[in-house]
């Protein structure tokens, strides 16, 4: 009896493991900012933005130095406007917004020492909704900002997974952490 359960354990291991395989799924490379575009900046029209403190962590956790003189020629990712808005989506009854999407938009460009564009002026928007009761709640503001820190995060996530894109393109020589050679 007990060795057919294992039978029956190792069959499901099997069955799970052949399933997950033939799904499709592939882990992401990580990206890598080529040798030939340091130092970086990441520059944005408020010098406080939590954007740009995100960016350039994950910049430099790409494999960038970041740019310490600011007369220095570097290469720049410059963010041209950080915009929110909040969209009611559902009222009640009385005509009261109840549900919201929290939108949030950021134009960017990357700019390489020179003056050229690696990646060129382009947007990203994301969303989420919520719900927010007409009444006065104790929690409902902090749904919000909440949100607000995620959609920054997944953000700075969204403008490198395009940077690392466009770095593909241009520099097809380097995928992920891998150089291949020509």
């Amino acid at each position: 009896m007990r060795t057919m359960s294992l039978t029956f354990r190792l069959a499901g291991l099997l069955l799970l493991a052949a399933a997950t395989s033939a799904c499709g799924f592939h882990l992401r490379n990580a990206i890598t900012i080529p040798p030939e575009l340091n130092p970086v900046r990441v520059v944005a029209p408020d010098p406080y933005s939590p954007l740009a403190e995100s960016l350039a962590d994950a910049m430099t956790g790409a494999g960038a130095q970041a740019a310490t003189d600011p007369t220095q020629p570097a290469t720049t990712l410059q963010i041209f406007t950080e915009r929110w808005g909040d969209t009611p989506i559902s009222i009640d009854e009385l005509g009261r917004a109840q549900e919201f999407s929290l939108r949030y938009a950021v134009i960017f460009a990357l700019i390489d020492a020179e003056g050229n564009y690696v990646v060129p002026r382009q947007a990203v928007e994301l969303s989420r909704d919520y719900v927010a009761p007409p009444a006065d709640s104790v929690g409902a503001t902090s749904e919000r900002e909440l949100l607000a820190k995620e959609l920054r995060r997944d953000m700075s996530t969204a403008i490198l997974r395009r940077v690392g894109a466009a770095l593909n393109v241009t520099h097809p020589e380097r995928r992920g952490n891998e150089v291949i050679e020509p």
